[in-house]
């Protein structure tokens, strides 16, 4: 019996993948199993762990071997980033119905409102999504087609560094065409695994992680989505806000003076992600807006 069958059923192509070993990991969490389709590239964990179980209070306050950074902790400076992505969206949808998928504590979603949207957000954790809910921002828990939204409801939808979590892509990738309004915005953050970064690295990439589940790149998403029905797209290697405001992110968690030296690292890493080396990127940062027909 073909052991990657299910692979085949979440698979976001055409279902008729020849899914192959690609490498154990050796990064932080080494010994994962990768997996690649030799026809398009998609890459996929293999066995992968129960993702209920990953998304407990001990991943959100960094007590588990995966963590996650409790976005509360730094806010006021992790807002700084928040905003100026909304800025950014406000170039292509000015206003209306924003949900965020995997929307954590609600920060991002506080922006959003602050802005002039109507904000939804979905969280698969209880811990996250109650703490939200308690502090006024409407967050669904439980998976997005669990929650029904209605059909061309949302003008905006946002996954940041979300879309790689996600188990059966077939299934969300429609579930996402279905609730966006014709001309809406769909923003999708994660790794390009056509950047040099991914390719260089290998199995020793950090984006391999036990909640990574697939490994996306900009030609296999911009194809995904074409399929669906997304008519355009803005691509932007490295990230869709200025370096300024990421800057100014990452002071929330300095503790003396010489931690600014690594504004030099940060500005450097933020430059290269806009360069390219034989029609790649160099860096495997990624954003694309697609818009729906």
């Amino acid at each position: 019996m073909n052991p990657y069958l299910s692979l085949n059923e979440e698979c976001p192509l055409d279902q008729l993948c020849d899914w192959l070993p690609l490498y154990k990991t050796t990064g932080k969490y080494s010994g994962l199993s990768i997996v690649e389709c030799k026809h398009c590239k998609l890459q996929a964990l293999y066995p992968r762990p129960n993702q209920k179980e990953l998304y407990g209070q001990d991943y959100y306050q960094g007590k588990a071997d995966y963590t996650y950074i409790d976005e509360r902790e730094n806010k006021k400076f992790a807002s700084y980033v928040w905003k100026a992505r909304i800025r950014n969206i406000q170039k292509f949808v000015s206003g209306g119905n924003f949900l965020d998928i995997g929307s954590s504590f609600g920060g991002f979603l506080e922006s959003a409102r602050e802005a002039g949207f109507q904000v939804q957000g979905v969280e698969i954790s209880e811990y996250s999504s109650r703490y939200a809910n308690e502090n006024g921002i409407p967050t669904f828990n439980g998976s997005l087609t669990e929650a029904k939204f209605p059909n061309d409801h949302f003008n905006v939808i946002t996954m940041v560094e979300v879309i790689e979590h996600i188990e059966n892509p077939n299934l969300f990738f429609k579930e996402l065409m279905r609730i966006l309004k014709p001309g809406g915005l769909l923003l999708l953050q994660t790794a390009n695994f056509d950047g040099w970064q991914a390719k260089r690295e290998g199995s020793n990439y950090h984006y391999y992680m036990p909640g990574h589940l697939f490994y996306y790149s900009d030609t296999i998403l911009k194809k995904i989505l074409t399929n669906l029905g997304f008519s355009r797209f803005v691509t932007y290697f490295g990230v869709d806000f200025p370096l300024f405001a990421k800057l100014q992110k990452s002071r929330g968690s300095y503790k003396k003076w010489k931690d600014y030296f690594q504004w030099i690292r940060i500005s450097y890493y933020h430059f290269k992600s806009k360069w390219k080396k034989n029609g790649y990127p160099i860096t495997s940062s990624y954003v694309l807006y697609a818009f729906k027909k």
